[in-house]
């Protein structure tokens, strides 16, 4: 199975002016964390979208821009949906796709196996989605054959409505607890390094 993913880098909160994308953890800024993690789970098709930032992303992302590739999405306005939308055009050859937020401080490689594995299993599934004590994860993955529905999106709709149609084929499996886990604040960011300190077995798969 070949699958992609799209990293969404469009966002526009930011900590202290910084885009939260570009902070660091453990040396690397949490986008670069994104996409080493892929790389390692053999998700080689990636594709960033952005929503004008491309100066900071090319000094932050440079060692990488041959294996990655950088779209732009000219809505991002219209928010998640529309940035999807973009990288899907990039990435139309692959059989699945991981849509990754991307302010997710932390991804698990073998995590990743482990859906992209379930995905295989389980060919009536169309969606793979992770919950944490009953918490939903922000990293999903998308079978091939919901590709035209998604781009087939209206401008007022999101990809929840996608997800909620198809709730009879979503396969939830437990997940560890950095799946819930973003960086809204700057609270949330001390938390999460003093985790990744004192306590990175329990963020792992």
């Amino acid at each position: 199975m070949n699958v992609g993913a799209v990293v969404l880098a469009a966002e526009k909160s930011e900590r202290k002016g910084q885009k939260k994308q570009f902070l660091k953890l453990n040396g690397m800024t949490i986008i670069e964390n994104i996409l080493g993690a892929l790389s390692v789970a053999g998700v080689n098709e990636q594709v960033v979208v952005l929503g004008g930032e491309l100066a900071q992303v090319m000094k932050v992302l440079k060692s990488r821009l041959g294996k990655i590739k950088i779209a732009l999405n000219v809505t991002p306005e219209l928010g998640m949906a529309s940035a999807l939308q973009t990288g899907l055009i990039v990435l139309s050859n692959v059989d699945a796709v991981f849509l990754v937020p991307g302010d997710q401080p932390i991804l698990n490689p073998e995590f990743l196996k482990t859906m992209i594995g379930k995905l295989e299993l389980n060919p009536d599934v169309l969606i793979i989605s992770p919950v944490h004590m009953g918490k939903k994860g922000h990293l999903l993955l998308f079978r091939r054959q919901l590709f035209d529905e998604i781009m087939n999106l209206e401008p007022e709709q999101t990809i929840h409505d996608v997800v909620n149609v198809h709730s009879d084929k979503i396969l939830t499996i437990e997940a560890p607890q950095w799946t819930t886990m973003n960086v809204d604040n700057p609270e949330d960011y001390k938390r999460l390094k003093e985790l990744l300190k004192t306590d990175i077995k329990m963020l792992k798969c």
